[in-house]
């Protein structure tokens, strides 16, 4: 539905009343391109909402730069900007409602109340490093970033509008002979060389608007755009009045050259002392020794202004990176090929008296290790081979050579053996866990999909029929098709005898749902439920689903499904989640969104409990015991959520990998065992820590 307008001429008819069906309360602002109003959901959530001026809905290029604003602000929708909710960029005005972020604009803080102190500076500065990193990791430049698209919010900045950014492989490119910016944050090369804007052009920005944080002014001032434009080509900053701490790295990012610029991460390297001083919902707390005292509780204080909540911000990363090089260098690793480490794990002694370990059993493999526990043993897989570790003191038992080029998922314990083969592959295995001694192989045709459930590999040939091969010794139980499958892809979750496979429609509006019973091939039932869905777990009777948007892949709802009833029931999230994991226990399901949204939806309440920012921009499915949920970050951290409050409690050292700027996908799960929280990290590491006490690590 296109925004109605009100019935008039003039400044009369720039504001509608609705957009789409949101209803237009009251405007927010305006710019250049459109006008910012507050609005709600039908539901009664706020949202901002982007209206479009009239006189540019008309213009072609402009339609096209706005649907190009809408796809940047959904890839980049996350812990730092504000998540995109809906859109119409092909409306009469085009429109994009994004979640309303209450907190004054940098622009605004500087103006009440003057330059901030040089500690909030720094947190500004790592907070906007954090987040330009996640936004040029999805491929997108912002090219506008300045005070007023940075939003003060209570858990910390956030980068808005999107209007002139765009993918660095974008074909849609600035006009000749315009410019798109702010001359007084604009880098030299958008002046000089307006088409060849990438990354480093943000940098500069972010440099400009430290300048601005710290002194009110930018570091190129004039009333002429036209002098701005000379100085920031040819003249040197004037860093007067930014702290003596700061201004050499302000002074980097400021060069001239794109190439002479920090990134992101160096920015963060360069401000990691500032992380242990937030405090805050995403709170990470200190890393310390078993033997410092705890830190005191912070005093209650009342409502805060905007720059006493600018401390509450966690950039997790930043101080993260300073413990990393601590971490690997206690790291134990292998000497030759595969005996036992000469040293051990190096141990921490908890409060819970277990001894924290971590070690690296295979330095200068590719990837993290998949890892799984089992029958008293962690099974760790890398592409090329796959070794047990003992859970106590993570000392290597044995060690064997597998014909797997890469690795997504963890061995498996099926029917008392050690499956390495996950993958499909060239063949499949079983392995004794007492000494990773072969039991049985066999080969598999080329293109066969494999996975376990109840002591059954079930195979999925490239024709769709499925073979069930018995997991003690390698022989056929059964082999058909599966009706109304396809070419199933089955899913099993643990504690639950039967595997599930699932099929969407092609238009998107139903998914036909099969429960099979993996040691005979029957189907114990079947239905055909409304949406694009996604099985993420089962519990008392029921399985549960996330409902997709068939276009975006964004989830909607939150599904539970009971064959026993052929009953369903639906609870729609506030906030569409993107490209979310997730895990379930009991009636309560657990996502993590890309952007690093954590929440946690009661479905037998039918409300979502809490929802908190993480600040982890790609990370593993949630795992959760009852008291925490833990997720492995792409970074190595491993973060404890508490699962009735949804509160930050702790958070391991960020343990990065050769190449830290590689974008990678979503790192595996930790495991659970014995109380104790078994995790991996992208340098090789494997480590575990108490379960209980998620604060002392």
């Amino acid at each position: 539905m296109a925004p109605r307008r009100n019935a008039g001429a003039g400044a009369e008819a720039e504001l509608p009343e609705y957009a789409g069906h949101y209803r237009l309360e009251s405007r927010l602002g305006s710019g250049g391109m459109g006008v910012v109003h507050l609005a709600r959901s039908t539901s009664g959530m706020k949202l901002a909402v982007k209206v479009v001026h009239a006189e540019f809905a008309r213009d072609p290029e402009f339609r096209g730069r706005f649907r190009q604003e809408v796809a940047a602000a959904r890839r980049v929708s996350g812990a730092f900007t504000a998540p995109v909710v809906d859109a119409d960029p092909d409306a009469g005005r085009p429109w994009m409602a994004t979640q309303f972020i209450p907190g004054p604009t940098l622009s605004d803080e500087v103006k009440r109340n003057g330059p901030m102190e040089p500690a909030q500076l720094r947190r500004l500065m790592a907070g906007l490093a954090e987040a330009l990193r996640d936004i040029h990791r999805v491929g997108v430049v912002h090219r506008d970033l300045k005070p007023s698209n940075v939003l003060l919010a209570q858990d910390g900045p956030k980068v808005i509008d999107f209007g002139i950014s765009r993918p660095k492989d974008s074909e849609l490119r600035t006009e000749t002979g315009k410019l798109i910016g702010t001359p007084p944050f604009m880098a030299p090369e958008q002046f000089r060389r307006p088409r060849e804007v990438g990354p480093a052009a943000d940098i500069f920005a972010l440099g400009s608007v430290m300048v601005h944080a710290a002194t009110g002014r930018g570091p190129f001032d004039s009333d002429s755009p036209y002098v701005v434009a000379y100085q920031v080509v040819h003249d040197e900053p004037d860093l007067t009045g930014v702290p003596e701490s700061l201004a050499p790295l302000v002074l980097r990012c400021l060069a001239k050259e794109p190439e002479d610029r920090p990134t992101p991460d160096e920015l963060m390297r360069e401000l990691r002392s500032v992380a242990a001083s937030y405090d805050t919902q995403a709170f990470v707390p200190a890393q310390r020794s078993s033997d410092e005292p705890a830190p005191e509780p912070p005093a209650e204080r009342t409502a805060p202004s905007a720059r006493a909540r600018l401390r509450r911000k966690v950039v997790m990363a930043a101080g993260a990176l300073g413990a990393a090089a601590a971490a690997v260098s206690a790291c134990v690793q292998l000497v030759g090929g595969g005996g036992p480490m000469p040293t051990g794990a190096h141990p921490r002694t908890t409060a819970a008296a277990f001894s924290s370990w971590e070690a690296k059993p295979s330095p200068g493999a590719p990837g993290m290790p998949q890892c799984s526990y089992g029958l008293g043993k962690l099974l760790c897989a890398q592409p090329g081979e796959v070794y047990a570790l003992s859970p106590g003191d993570g000392k290597l038992l044995w060690r064997r050579a597998v014909a797997t080029k890469s690795t997504s998922a963890p061995p498996v314990f099926s029917a008392a053996l050690v499956q390495p083969y996950t993958d499909g592959g060239p063949q499949l295995a079983a392995l004794d866990p007492g000494s990773g001694t072969q039991v049985w192989k066999r080969r598999l045709a080329q293109g066969a999909m494999v996975r376990y459930a109840a002591g059954t590999a079930l195979l999925t040939g490239a024709d769709g029929k499925v073979t069930g091969i018995d997991s003690a010794s390698g022989d056929t139980r059964w082999s058909r098709r599966i009706a109304g499958q396809g070419r199933p892809s089955f899913v099993s979750f643990p504690g639950d005898p039967l595997a599930y496979a699932t099929s969407t429609s092609l238009d998107g509006s139903s998914t036909q749902v099969s429960a099979v019973d993996p040691q005979s091939g029957d189907v114990r039932w079947r239905a055909r439920l409304d949406g694009t869905l996604e099985p993420v777990g089962t519990g008392g009777g029921s399985v549960f689903f996330l409902s997709t948007d068939s276009v975006y892949g964004e989830t909607k709802a939150v599904v539970r499904y009971t064959p026993a009833t052929r009953s369903t029931r639906r609870v729609p999230l506030p906030l569409a989640s993107e490209a979310a994991h997730a895990t379930v226990r009991g009636n309560v399901v657990y996502l993590l969104a890309t952007g690093g949204s954590l929440e946690a939806v009661d479905v037998g309440a039918r409300k979502q409990l809490w929802r908190v920012e993480t600040s982890v921009s790609r990370g593993s499915a949630p795992v959760a015991d009852g008291r925490y949920v833990y997720v492995t970050a792409g970074d190595g951290r491993l973060l404890a959520v508490d699962a009735r409050k949804g509160t930050l409690v702790g958070q391991t050292p960020a343990r990065l990998g050769p190449d830290p700027a590689k974008v990678m996908s979503a790192p595996p799960a930790p495991v659970l065992g014995d109380n104790r929280v078994y995790a991996t990290a992208p340098d090789g590491t494997v480590f575990a820590v108490a379960a209980r006490t998620p604060s002392d690590w």
